[in-house]
């Protein structure tokens, strides 16, 4: 298939520009991004309970996760729609990672994989058939997980300047999801209040569970209420980073949102930001580890669970009806 015929498939299958727009910065990407700390391997090999020997990425990019896998003796299958990127991940990683070039929808894989990981790649994939293909790709009771690791401001006040020097360029660069946090449903005898997630072990770092006042995060409703994943677990492993601010203004030229502006105008944004930044910036970089879940061991079982969840809304849903 050639470039621009498979281009014109992934435009179609839904993918924004944004999602295709890193290639153009693969080595800024590179360069600017930070990679993840070893505490997030520990986290993931810990809740997975046995040895991973297999693993399929969704949206390696350049690799910063699929390297810190493949250390640890993971046959790693990556996987990006974006050839540039692709190029750039197999400068960085070891010999025996398997690369394809497709999009999560596209992919046209034998075998399934213990475990299939997203690193901030997730809010690419098609909503409507993201877990049934997610789930189909992994053996029974093989591990999900998606993490990121978005840079924030340490300082509020700094934060509130370098938000208005862009925002007559840029209203937002926030990174596109789905959705936000669920909002918690009120208590009631029929939905009782969830018990709170608890930690994924960790021997390895400072990981810890969302607080009890943080609701579950995007995708983790969409899991929790999946017939496919179960033990769904949010972990946060807090990081400090400290970065020069011409790096500062590296890592934001590899943000979708800057990289869709046309030119004049992002380096306009980029001088005009420039212009309020310290030579020194504390970065909070904590990476999310937003989920962790197991497929399930027997899928005819779910699905019939399933089923029943949906008669037991239906009769509750006319026993209401009928009350009124």
């Amino acid at each position: 298939m050639d470039e621009r015929t498979l281009q014109t498939r992934v435009t179609m299958r839904g993918m924004s520009d944004r999602a295709l727009s890193f290639g153009a910065s693969a080595e800024a990407y590179e360069r600017f991004r930070p990679g993840y700390p070893p505490e997030l391997i520990g986290l993931v090999t810990a809740y997975a309970g046995s040895p991973i020997r297999t693993a399929l990425e969704i949206g390696a990019g350049t690799g910063k996760a699929t390297r810190l896998f493949a250390a640890h003796g993971i046959a790693v299958t990556a996987t990006d729609p974006d050839a540039a990127m692709l190029a750039e991940l197999r400068r960085h990683v070891p010999a025996g990672v398997t690369t394809h070039r497709a999009a999560f929808e596209d992919l046209r894989l034998r075998g399934k994989y213990q475990l299939v990981f997203a690193a901030a790649a997730l809010h690419w994939t098609d909503p409507v058939r993201r877990w049934p293909r997610m789930a189909g790709l992994l053996e029974p009771g093989g591990v999900f997980t998606a993490f990121g690791a978005p840079l924030h401001l340490a300082d509020p006040a700094l934060e509130n300047a370098v938000r208005d020097a862009r925002t007559p360029f840029l209203p937002s660069d926030d990174i596109p999801t789905p959705s936000g946090p669920a909002p918690a449903p009120a208590p009631s005898p029929s939905h009782p209040a969830p018990a709170p997630s608890g930690p994924a072990p960790s021997p390895s770092g400072p990981a810890a569970p969302s607080p009890p006042d943080r609701a579950m995060q995007w995708p983790g409703p969409e899991l929790e209420h999946s017939p496919w994943f179960t033990d769904v677990r949010q972990s946060v492993i807090t990081r400090r980073l400290t970065l020069t601010a011409s790096d500062y203004i590296g890592h934001l030229s590899t943000i979708s949102a800057y990289l869709t502006l046309p030119p004049p105008l992002r380096e306009e944004a980029f001088r005009s930001i420039s212009a309020v930044l310290p030579e020194a910036i504390e970065i909070n970089a904590d990476v999310t580890v937003h989920h962790l879940a197991r497929r399930r061991s027997n899928q005819r079982q779910s699905d019939q669970n399933q089923n029943n969840q949906d008669q037991g809304d239906q009769d509750q849903n006319n026993q209401r009806r009928s009350d009124r």
